[in-house]
């Protein structure tokens, strides 16, 4: 067995540990990153409001990502739709 097969056993317990917290309570995740980039705007008087969107969005995304259980795809299935938010900046 390699390294990485070997992390890779040794690390999935704790994914799914986190996977399932992601699912019970990503809804007050995604709140707390919502009230923390608010606080952050408003101390910062909007001067990087476009790059706390974005930090905002790719945050929220990682945290669907961890909260979707790792199903095999079912031939002919869509997958899920992804959540609207601000636009990436670049």
């Amino acid at each position: 067995m390699g390294l990485f097969e070997h992390m890779k056993a040794r690390l999935g317990p704790a994914r799914d540990k986190v996977s399932d917290l992601a699912r019970q309570h990503g809804d007050k995740v995604q709140h707390g990153i919502d009230k923390a980039a608010r606080a952050v705007d408003e101390r910062t008087k909007g001067k990087y409001t476009d790059r706390i969107h974005a930090g905002t969005g790719k945050a929220k995304e990682a945290m669907d990502r961890l909260a979707q259980k790792e199903e095999p795809h079912v031939s002919g299935a869509n997958p899920p739709a992804r959540p609207e938010g601000p636009p990436p900046t670049s």
